[in-house]
């Protein structure tokens, strides 16, 4: 197999040379929520989403970015993916969510879950904001969390399902993505 970014014979999709020298997260801060990267170091690679061996990219990012940070995070909670609705042979919120997995963070599944499944990508805020993802909530009760995305673009999603969370006591310590598009 070869490197999807340097075409150099590597056993991984991504070969190591390539984690090491492009997907170093970069975290940054903002209205509650951690992201690892910026769009455009990863935009191709999180556009393969939408492609069966997209699972495979994931796994790679997860492990460089929500992996790291589950070992150096220690307050007590639990995890909530959203969506982690199975397509394309796979979830990409569940991958993300289940590298979040140590002594401190219980990661939850399928708990999440939107009733209404309209796509977001490439879609205006205002489109956004008449069509909502209408989440169901399924777990548990007055508990803290972290929210987990792949990816934030108007943070329409993440308020949604923050409101919906609110209703079940939930509470929210801050929401989790590979990007944020709004830097």
């Amino acid at each position: 197999m070869v490197c999807i970014l340097c075409d150099s014979l590597s056993f991984e999709i991504i070969c190591k040379r390539c984690q090491q020298t492009f997907l170093k997260p970069n975290i940054k801060k903002r209205d509650n929520i951690i992201s690892f990267y910026s769009y455009e170091e990863v935009e191709s690679l999180i556009k393969y989403k939408y492609h069966p061996f997209g699972s495979r990219i994931f796994h790679i990012l997860a492990k460089n970015s929500f992996l790291e940070f589950s070992k150096v995070y220690t307050d007590k909670c639990y995890s909530i993916p959203i969506d982690d609705k199975v397509t394309k042979g796979y979830s990409h919120t569940a991958i993300l969510n289940r590298y979040l997995k140590s002594k401190y963070i219980t990661p939850l599944y399928k708990v999440l879950l939107a009733q209404n499944n309209i796509s977001y990508a490439g879609k205006s805020l205002e489109y956004r904001k008449n069509n909502k993802r209408d989440f169901l909530y399924k777990g548990l009760e007055n508990i803290d969390a972290i929210l987990v995305d792949d990816i934030v673009t108007t943070s329409t999603t993440i308020n949604e399902a923050k409101e919906v969370l609110k209703k079940y006591n939930v509470n929210i310590k801050f929401s989790l993505v590979l990007v944020d598009k709004r830097w």
